[in-house]
């Protein structure tokens, strides 16, 4: 562990010397992405049934029911991953979800849920003691995910974030997002927590956003960790994220890889941050830049993020999540 901050003490001093003094006066992004941070609860959810669901390369069944029933994690692929922990497997009523269930028994996520393979078991468990605190909180809108997330972590025990955090660490980040520049985009349906084709077809402006469709909503609403998804981005994003990225812009921002590694595969303390969920990934660097997250290396963000405008945040979320994990 000494190593690790050793790394961190390193990292703050050359963000330091990285960022130009002028940059004392930050730079807020402009405006809420609220894309990003999607929530409609006027969208309406059919209630769920009792007859048993299969997906293609699975001689598993699961009913909508039990998909919804946030203290189970289907287990669409059991050959998949090492043994669950009964935390990451059923939670522990009456508050403590199942890890595995929003964020998949594989880690794998989606725009909504954080990705949690291959996650620094020491960075895991900050993030738990983090969200327990206080430290990390929505800055953004109090969207249901985070509610739940903030209840399901108030009574875990010290054995049980350990658990999860190894769990989740051994696995392997699964490549699952298509990154796709463009000036139009599938017409977007009702979609409640993330985004939805419209069944009536069509295109539509893609604009300042990104938007992350899953491939198959059936497949990723029933939780499998093989749900994949395409992510639309704005035309020029990938190469300014890139520039960003490996260069940090001129002083726009600190070269990503400086702390998060070659590949932006992690480096210590600092997690793997290659080929996750773009709209993901841009709701974090909005919540650095807004406080938050406060709360263990979240001090090293300040900086990096401070002069990021919203244009830099879709660059560099699409350049991330165009990576191989």
């Amino acid at each position: 562990m000494k190593s690790l901050w050793k790394i961190s003490f390193h990292a703050l001093t050359l963000l330091a010397i990285a960022i130009p003094a002028s940059s004392a006066g930050f730079a807020q992004s402009d405006g809420l992405p609220a894309w990003a941070f999607l929530w409609d609860p006027t969208v309406k959810v059919p209630p769920p049934d009792d007859k048993p669901n299969s997906l293609p390369g699975s001689n598993a069944a699961y009913s909508w029911k039990q998909t919804r029933d946030l203290f189970v994690a289907p287990d669409w692929h059991p050959d998949d991953h090492p043994a669950m922990p009964d935390i990451v497997a059923n939670g522990r009523k009456p508050e403590t979800r199942a890890c595995g269930s929003c964020h998949r028994v594989e880690g794998t996520g989606g725009p909504d849920n954080a990705s949690l393979a291959g996650l620094p078991v020491a960075y895991f468990v900050q993030q738990i003691a983090d969200f327990k605190s206080g430290a990390r909180k929505p800055s953004g809108p109090q969207r249901p995910s985070t509610q739940l997330m903030l209840a399901s972590v108030k009574d875990m025990t010290d054995a049980e974030v350990r658990a999860a955090a190894e769990y989740f660490a051994a696995l392997k980040p699964k490549r699952v997002i298509k990154v796709v520049e463009s000036e139009t985009i599938p017409k977007t349906g009702p979609s409640r927590l993330f985004y939805v084709k419209s069944p009536e077809g069509g295109t539509e402006p893609l604009g300042r956003r990104i938007v992350e469709f899953p491939d198959d909503v059936d497949q990723f609403e029933l939780r499998d960790s093989r749900a994949t998804f395409t992510a639309y981005v704005p035309v020029g994003s990938l190469a300014k994220g890139e520039a960003l990225a490996k260069t940090g812009g001129s002083g726009t921002t600190v070269a990503c890889t400086l702390c998060h590694g070659p590949g932006l595969k992690g480096l210590g303390l600092f997690p793997p941050i290659a080929g996750r969920s773009p709209t993901y990934i841009v709701r974090q660097l909005y919540e650095f830049q807004h406080d938050g997250r406060t709360g263990g290396s979240s001090a090293l963000m300040k900086l990096p993020v401070a002069k990021l405008s919203q244009d830099d945040m879709i660059a560099l979320a699409a350049y991330v999540g165009s990576l191989e994990p």
